[in-house]
């Protein structure tokens, strides 16, 4: 995205909604109208929610270049309902030209950074709440629903009240066996979950030693801080992960990133060496403490999955807790890749060979248990520590059943141990 060069001090997301809104300027609580760079939708919520209303209006898509559909919900089809659901989804790709269409290849938030879909200074939404995945890579991407994702394809416009900015700036160095889940179950106690128009803006001298993919993590759970979006000024490592995705046009621009002068709504400092392993109770990512004041709730699941917890960092931190254990009698792990490249990854590294020999059992990549849908799901009563972003009840199936949430480290611990388990543990140095 071309910057526009300007004196007034604003924030990072400031600048990309002024851009995108053709304005010199733009301020907390103004209502703009943006131009979309990229439309994201997924077979759960896209099309065929989004279909009746454009045949009702006899509209055409704006701009198919912009659009991305994955399927990753439903996928592999384990009943008629769910073949039925991809089925549509295929068919009306095809019917409408849409050229970027990912079918079961990977959960749509981390298939659209492997794609290059995702550039500094571009202004996106996408038809899934953890859509702010996008802001990783300096994007300003929101989640909206199926009637306003319709109205964005019909018109390639999306309105938007420019939040005010909260900025999370971690410093230091990560400790052993802490990942940026821990930090944002610490945000979601520390901070709340009631964060209404407000971006959450990382930052901090420890940002630097963070891979994309963790990145990613910390703004797709701006969605559980209850933030508009997150974001992620954009450095040299940001531009080398997309030169590999295939985005030599991208250069590094220091216009994107938040002003000296600009104003914040507050700054909210964490020390990175003191963080340690967090677990969030049922039945919300709020309900979160350290791993020590948890207890030892015994588990019968453990559930390394989702676009927040099942990239090939996540499996890898797995592999390092579990390399030359075993899971314990009568506790399930399962493992579900958050892409097909991330299986492959999996395979090269010798990661996923760690995992299986310590009993885990291989899922198809996808939303799958995350979201209630395919193998993985819940009975009642049954206790599942997992990495994923939400616990709500009912949420990874029966009503009953209970969810505490954890990084892969965490997860990992406590498939070994047979209850929820401490990660330190089980690694040392």
């Amino acid at each position: 995205m071309s910057a526009i060069k300007l004196v007034q001090p604003m924030t990072l997301a400031e600048k990309v909604i002024a851009r995108a809104a053709n304005r010199a300027h733009v301020q907390p609580g103004e209502i703009v109208i943006c131009k979309v760079d990229l439309a994201m939708m997924h077979d759960s919520g896209g099309p065929r929610r989004v279909d009746s209303k454009l045949r009702t209006l006899g509209a055409a898509i704006w701009d198919v270049d912009k659009v991305v559909v994955v399927s990753d919900h439903y996928v592999p089809a384990v009943d008629a309902e769910s073949a039925h659901i991809l089925q549509f989804t295929r068919a009306w790709v095809a019917e409408r030209g849409i050229k970027h269409f990912y079918d079961m290849r990977g959960i749509c938030h981390v298939v659209l950074a492997e794609g290059g879909h995702l550039t500094p200074g571009m202004f996106a939404a996408g038809g899934d709440s953890h859509s702010p995945t996008g802001g990783a890579w300096g994007a300003f991407m929101v989640g909206i629903g199926a009637t306003e994702m319709a109205g964005v394809l019909v018109t390639g416009e999306l309105w938007v009240r420019v939040p005010q900015t909260l900025r999370v700036l971690l410093n230091g160095e990560m400790p052993i066996a802490c990942s940026v889940k821990d930090v944002l179950l610490h945000l979601c106690a520390r901070i709340g979950m009631n964060n209404d128009y407000k971006v959450i803006e990382y930052a901090g001298s420890g940002m630097a030693a963070l891979p994309m993919r963790e990145r990613m993590t910390l703004c797709n759970m701006a969605a559980e801080l209850g933030g508009e979006t997150g974001i992620i000024a954009p450095d040299l490592q940001t531009i080398a992960a997309l030169h590999v995705a295939g985005r030599l046009d991208v250069s590094f621009d220091n216009y994107w990133c938040t002003d000296a002068e600009a104003i914040v709504e507050r700054n909210v400092e964490i020390e990175l060496a003191q963080m340690v392993p967090y677990v969030a109770a049922p039945h919300s990512p709020a309900n979160s403490a350290p791993v020590t004041e948890i207890g030892r709730p015994k588990i019968d699941q453990a559930y390394i999955g989702a676009c927040t917890g099942a990239k090939i960092e996540d499996l890898r931190m797995a592999a390092s807790v579990l390399r030359g254990r075993q899971v314990a009698s009568g506790v399930r792990l399962m493992i579900a890749p958050a892409s097909s490249a991330t299986t492959q990854a999996a395979v090269a590294d010798g990661t996923l060979g760690i995992l299986l020999a310590a009993g885990a059992i291989l899922l198809p990549t996808g939303c799958g248990a995350c979201a209630g849908l395919g193998a993985g799901v819940l009975a009642s009563g049954e206790v599942c520590i997992a990495s994923t972003a939400r616990n709500f009840k009912g949420r990874m199936g029966a009503a009953d059943s209970l969810v505490y949430l954890g990084s892969p480290y965490t997860v990992a611990a406590s498939a070994i141990a047979g209850h929820i388990a401490d990660p330190r543990d089980f690694l040392h140095g």
